[in-house]
């Protein structure tokens, strides 16, 4: 009788035992059914939004850039650079005259290539024959012998020069000046700023300023709260006043006007971000 009721008693103890492990599963099972439900419609990505900014400041350019080119054929190379030089020694002579440094004055690119031209050789007529029949016969006409020859008839030198002006007044009175000292293809002027990293800098704080006052007024009206900034993005462009001036371009020897009034206008920088918030 004791050996028997020991043993109810082992069974009981392990029932019991039992009963609190899986209690214990079930419950935490349940409550990470409840935690699931808790959870439904939530996204594993918090939620964003997105708003997007212009700002941009104007100011009147400060420096006109130009450029023109110094060319010259030869029959040999020598002498093509030879005769660039020339010329480029009368176009930095004069803009020294203009108070242009020689830090804004800057070849952008040198060269010589040969010029080439097809040549045929023309070949000899047929001589002057008598026939059988006794009749004379007369030559035949001079003709082109193929094949075509290339043949180097000379050599052109080329440079490409760039300055920058500074007194922005003074554009139309070099350009007319540069045009008389034998330079081609002058252009220009493109004025710009200087140094416009300020300029920048404020046209970017406006156009933030205009992202982060269209944030609030939609977050109120959606009913959300703006948590931080998870992107930021930028991008902006410099519009310059683009003129052309004809009367200052001149580039013969007849006399000479007086220097065209090149208008500078104004260059506008802009700048537009997009900034994405985390919402709540």
């Amino acid at each position: 009788m004791e050996i028997l009721q020991e043993n109810k008693n082992r069974i009981s103890k392990a029932l019991f035992v039992l009963v609190i492990i899986l209690s214990v599963y079930f419950a935490v099972k349940i409550i990470s059914e409840i935690k699931k439900d808790s959870m439904l419609g939530e996204s594993a990505t918090p939620a964003t939004i997105s708003f997007s900014g212009h700002g941009e400041v104007t100011a009147v350019p400060d420096v006109a850039n130009i450029s023109f080119i110094i060319s010259r054929d030869s029959t040999t190379v020598k002498d093509a650079q030879a005769g660039v030089a020339v010329i480029e020694k009368k176009a930095l002579d004069f803009l020294k005259t203009k108070s242009v440094a020689d830090k804004d004055i800057q070849t952008a690119n040198a060269s010589f290539y040969p010029k080439y031209e097809y040549k045929q050789a023309i070949c000899p007529p047929i001589p002057m024959d008598v026939g059988t029949s006794g009749v004379t016969v007369s030559p035949s006409s001079p003709y082109y012998c193929p094949p075509n020859k290339q043949v180097i008839t000379g050599y052109t030198a080329s440079e490409s020069i760039t300055v920058k002006i500074r007194n922005t007044d003074s554009v139309g009175d070099i350009m007319q000046g540069l045009g008389t000292t034998g330079v081609s293809n002058l252009n220009g002027p493109n004025f710009a700023i200087d140094k416009e990293d300020t300029l920048k800098a404020e046209a970017r704080k406006l156009a933030i300023d205009d992202a982060k006052a269209k944030a609030e007024v939609l977050a109120k009206d959606l009913g959300v709260s703006l948590s931080k900034i998870v992107s930021f993005d930028e991008s902006g462009n410099n519009y310059p006043i683009m003129y052309s001036a004809k009367g200052a371009m001149a580039v013969d020897n007849v006399a000479t006007p007086a220097p065209a009034v090149i208008p500078k206008g104004e260059n506008t920088i802009s700048s537009d971000v997009t900034i994405t918030y985390e919402i709540r």
